[in-house]
Parts: C-alpha cells; sequence; structure tokens
C-alpha cells in the first residue's frame, strides 16, 4: 500500500507472451492464404498463379465475364446469391417460431431439439448422399431449388436455432408483459414489442445463412442437379484452369461476403442507435 506502481508489464508471465505468438501463427496460417490470393488475383496479363507478380492490373476480374470457359461463372454467381436468399428466409422463419415455440417448456421438447440439430454432428456428404438418395427412392428429380434446397438446410437451419435461442435466453419477458397490461393482444404484442427487440438477432440470423448457403458445397454436390451453383463451378474450373482467373473469383466472392456481413452490421447499429435514441430524455 503506499508503494510505487509497478510496470504492467512486469506481471505478464512468459505464458502470455508464448499465447500471443501461438496465436499470430494462427492468424497468419488462417489468413496468409487468403492474402496471396487476393494479392495474385491483381497479377498482371503475362502472369500466372504463382510469384513473382509479373505486373498489376485486373485483366484477369475482366475475364471472368468473358464468353468461354467462364461462361457459367456469373450465371451460377446468380444461381447461388437467389438460393441464399430464400435459405436465409427459410431459416429465419423457422428459427424465430422455433424460438417462440421453445420459451415453454412442452412434452418432447429435448428430443426434438437434439433431432433438429443431429445433422451438424453428420458427414455432410452423407447428408447430401442422403437426400439424393430419398429423391430417387420417391422418383422425384434433384434440382437446385427442391433437393439442394433441402440439404441447405440441414446446415443452416441449427445454427439459425442455436443463435435465435441464445436471443431468446436474452429477452427481458416484462417488455411483453408491459404491453398486455396496456390491452395489446398477442398478435400487436409479437408485432410491435417482440420481433423489434429481437430484430437484431433476426438479421444477424439471416446474415449467417446468407452466407453459409452462399459458399456450401459439400452437402449440395450430389443434390444441385444439372444447376450448379458458384462453388461447385469454381470446384469444376479448378480441375480445368490453372490461371488467376480462379484467384479474380475467389477476390470477388469474398468480398460479396464481406459486402453482406458489413450491410448487415451496419443495419443492426442503426436499428440500436435508432432504439437508444428513442429511449433518451426529450
Amino acid at each position: 500500500m503506499g508503494g510505487a506502481s509497478r510496470d504492467p508489464r512486469e506481471k505478464r508471465p512468459w505464458t502470455f507472451y508464448a499465447l500471443a505468438m501461438l496465436m499470430g501463427t494462427f492468424l497468419v496460417f488462417l489468413y496468409g492464404p487468403m492474402v496471396v490470393i487476393y494479392v495474385l488475383s491483381f497479377q498482371g496479363p503475362d502472369g500466372g498463379v504463382t510469384f513473382p507478380m509479373v505486373g498489376t492490373s485486373t485483366f484477369w476480374f475482366a475475364e471472368i465475364l468473358k464468353p468461354g470457359q467462364m461462361a457459367n461463372i456469373p450465371v451460377s454467381f446468380g444461381r447461388s446469391m437467389l438460393l441464399a436468399c430464400i435459405v436465409s428466409v427459410i431459416t429465419v422463419l423457422v428459427a424465430v417460431s422455433a424460438g417462440l415455440g421453445f420459451r415453454r417448456r412442452f412434452a418432447g421438447s429435448g428430443l426434438l431439439f437434439y433431432l433438429a440439430v443431429a445433422s451438424l454432428v453428420m458427414p455432410s456428404l452423407l447428408v447430401g448422399f442422403g437426400i439424393g438418395l430419398g429423391f430417387k427412392l420417391f422418383g422425384w428429380q434433384t434440382d437446385l431449388f427442391t433437393s439442394a434446397l433441402a440439404a441447405q438446410l440441414t446446415w443452416t437451419l441449427p445454427f439459425g436455432l442455436f443463435a435465435m435461442f441464445a436471443v431468446f435466453n436474452r429477452f427481458n419477458r416484462t417488455y411483453e408483459e408491459a404491453a398486455t397490461d396496456l390491452g395489446a393482444t398477442a398478435w400487436q404484442r409479437l408485432r410491435w414489442v417482440t420481433l423489434p427487440i429481437l430484430m437484431p438477432g433476426i438479421l444477424g440470423v439471416a446474415m449467417g445463412a446468407f452466407t453459409l448457403s452462399y459458399d456450401e458445397y459439400a452437402r449440395t454436390t450430389l443434390v444441385a442437379g444439372n444447376r450448379n451453383t458458384l462453388p461447385l463451378e469454381i470446384y469444376a474450373l479448378i480441375s480445368s484452369s490453372s490461371s488467376p482467373t480462379l484467384f479474380a473469383i475467389g477476390t470477388l466472392t469474398t468480398a460479396v461476403s464481406f459486402l453482406v456481413i458489413g450491410m448487415t452490421l451496419a443495419l443492426i447499429l442503426s436499428l440500436q442507435h435508432r432504439r437508444a435514441a428513442r429511449g433518451r430524455p426529450a
């Protein structure tokens, strides 16, 4: 007591620096290959898929839109975007409905929950194979917006349920009780109280489902039918193309993912800011 304060760095044991170095190594291995792809996508027209770079240009980005080997990339990108939007909407509807339904315990709720998330512990290829086999058994035609949609929902719905249940666990039900005391009906309470409070979490579930669907490959490959998604098209190109165009495609698809994430976060922050502003005294 009353002594001179010590430098905080002196209190850090050697394990702190060891763990910091381990974390730094992990980040390098995680993001290093991605950075290499982004850099090489700006390779010059005479460059290849390895260093050193032969100038810089956007030549390989323009190649994506040219007819020929890359002709299916824009089309498959549109399919992936549409499928991801559908998956996102269905995931949100089911996750919110399940969150509302599981707020109270009922007979078989535990078993139902574990059945809903069981697909996460199964190998993805086996899930897709099982769905494709089921469609064949019933004589149904596999297609992007039927069997592939079902396969992707087995991937996005469990994550949506986990996220929405976490949101509901933090939900303060006194707001609903206050609305009921003021004469609100069940629908008015849901529309004007519950959903607006849950909206940041709902947007998070939608964003997560969109990105999971947009990048999904393993569960889709056996049930997509004759129309490929973007990941399937990229995988097909890997075996027949070895140009920086593949890196350019990877850069653009990653940019789309970050754009969706950024727009969602901006919308969530805007909702929170407006909510905080309404709570301030005039």
